[in-house]
């Protein structure tokens, strides 16, 4: 990794490695770009099976939609969902299991589960208790900025500097984290493409994203398939793989070190051709 490396729950550090691929594993209805094809118990532990399989060392779990206008999900219906995926997941691969939650019930009961990472877009804002659960089981943990939640977020963001802004949020959370009690080597950094973002927010956190290494904690990204290749490329929802891969390679040669992608076998080729040729 660009940075050091992340620790996970148990101590299993992940990294030094040029790349990571988080594949992800939506148990949703509503999702952006699978909604509803993995809600299946079955289908979903199927689903994170293959991408294991195609090559992703995490597989991120999640029971809640997070795309922009989305509704919140109960905290039971979340729990339904997502912890027994994880469960059988754990059981079943070698692959890191994350739950992409911002509950800290579901977080303690994914955890309990099997899970090693906490994939988190409120960055501790929404749920008071998920700090004391991370504190507790001390798991990887994906530190994402939003401006907002996922319902409005959308709405009218505003920034005078988007990428000043987010440097100084992530210095202020990582600051709180650890001294919480949450080990700095467990955190990572999401800069949250498309969470209280427009189009030209997006691009520019994108262009400078190698100012975000002075943090100092590996970059996690996940921008596939998403809105902003509609704004730039007036792509649809089932055109964006392409652009995908070719952001993903830029950003590689940008150092960012975790990818979370809905396509793992092509994202692992695009990564290993990046390296290949850096």
């Amino acid at each position: 990794m660009h940075e050091h490396q992340w620790i996970v729950k148990g101590g299993t550090a992940l990294g030094p490695a040029p790349f990571f691929v988080a594949g992800i594993v939506n148990v949703t209805p509503d999702s952006f770009h699978d909604g509803g094809r993995f809600l299946d118990h079955g289908a979903a532990v199927a689903r994170g099976l293959a991408l294991a399989a195609e090559g992703a060392q995490i597989l991120d779990v999640g029971g809640e939609s997070t795309r922009p206008g989305a509704a919140e999900t109960p905290v039971d219906e979340e729990l339904r969902r997502a912890v027994p995926v994880i469960r059988d997941l754990a059981a079943s691969c070698t692959a890191a299991l994350s739950v992409d939650t911002s509950k800290a019930r579901v977080a303690a009961e994914a955890l309990a589960a099997g899970a090693v990472i906490v994939n988190d877009v409120s960055a501790c804002r929404f749920d008071e208790g998920l700090v004391e659960v991370l504190v507790r089981e001390k798991p990887g943990y994906v530190l994402m900025h939003s401006q907002g939640r996922p319902r409005e977020m959308q709405k009218n963001p505003s920034y005078r500097d988007v990428v000043e802004e987010l440097l100084a949020f992530f210095e202020e959370r990582l600051q709180y984290l650890v001294q919480r009690g949450l080990p700095e080597e467990r955190i990572v950094l999401d800069p949250g493409i498309g969470f209280g973002k427009t189009l030209e927010h997006n691009l520019l956190i994108l262009k400078h994203i190698e100012r975000f290494h002075a943090l100092g904690r590996p970059l996690y990204v996940g921008l596939s398939h998403k809105a902003l290749f509609q704004g730039l490329l007036g792509l649809g929802p089932g055109q964006r793989g392409t652009a995908t891969q070719a952001a993903t390679a830029l950003l590689a040669a940008k150092g960012v070190a975790v990818h979370r992608v809905h396509d793992v076998a092509d994202t692992v080729r695009t990564l290993t051709l990046a390296a290949a040729i850096a």
